[in-house]
């Protein structure tokens, strides 16, 4: 089953080296891509409420492999922060069960990922030097850093404490978005959009408390 996946996708990376070839078109084979864009993250507790929407960032590598003019298997490679804030109860590591009573903490997250898409894009033709597109698929992010403050009451209980331990490993998510795709030259394009991560699988690795990260991306990225 593997093997046969693998060659199908070998096959449709072929024929659109050989259409690169034939072409010249920039809209064939493989296209690297740099990306450096805000993001717009919250926090939706499965308890407690979302706090409103904190700044982020990503920045790191594209990918596009185009195995027709107007379909690709886009990919790529990133550092993303996905920051949030929430209100949730007997939230672990400020928490102690020994008082017995619940305690709303208000929470500042600032989780990084590493962040790898995989997505199908499908453009329209080119209309002058400008092609618009439409994206969906699955990101998989792995946690490479988990901070937070917290309060309770309105006062300080913890600064940038480290919660990785409290925090998933893994975060799956799912992928929307649009935009379009502006020629500079025969080789060099401009790609600006919007990206919407609804994240899938909870964060959270703290007994039976539940919470999901979500953002939205300004994206802009330069292909080569």
């Amino acid at each position: 089953m593997m093997k046969n996946t693998y060659l199908t996708l070998f096959l449709l990376l072929l024929t659109g080296q050989l259409f690169a070839q034939q072409n010249g078109s920039p809209y064939y084979g493989f296209r690297l891509g740099l990306t450096a864009h805000p993001t717009l993250g919250w926090v939706k507790p499965e308890v407690g409420k979302s706090e409103g929407l904190a700044l982020g960032f990503s920045y790191g590598l594209l990918g596009d492999f185009n195995f027709a003019e107007n379909y690709s298997f886009a990919t790529g490679l990133t550092i993303t922060t996905i920051n949030g804030k929430s209100t949730e109860v007997n939230a672990r590591p400020y928490y102690n069960p020994a008082d017995g009573n619940n305690v709303a903490y208000d929470l500042r997250y600032r989780l990084q990922y590493i962040e790898v898409p995989l997505t199908i894009k499908l453009k329209t033709n080119k209309i002058g030097p400008l092609r618009w597109y439409g994206q969906f698929g699955i990101s998989n992010d792995f946690n490479i850093g988990a901070k937070q403050n917290a309060q309770m009451a309105g006062k300080k209980v913890e600064n940038d404490r480290n919660i990785s331990d409290y925090t998933k490993f893994y975060r799956a998510g799912m992928v929307v978005a649009a935009g379009g795709e502006y020629d500079l030259d025969d080789r060099t394009s401009v790609a600006i959009g919007l990206t919407f991560n609804n994240g899938l699988t909870n964060i959270v690795k703290d007994g039976d408390r539940r919470a999901k990260n979500h953002y939205v991306g300004l994206n802009l990225g330069v292909f080569f």
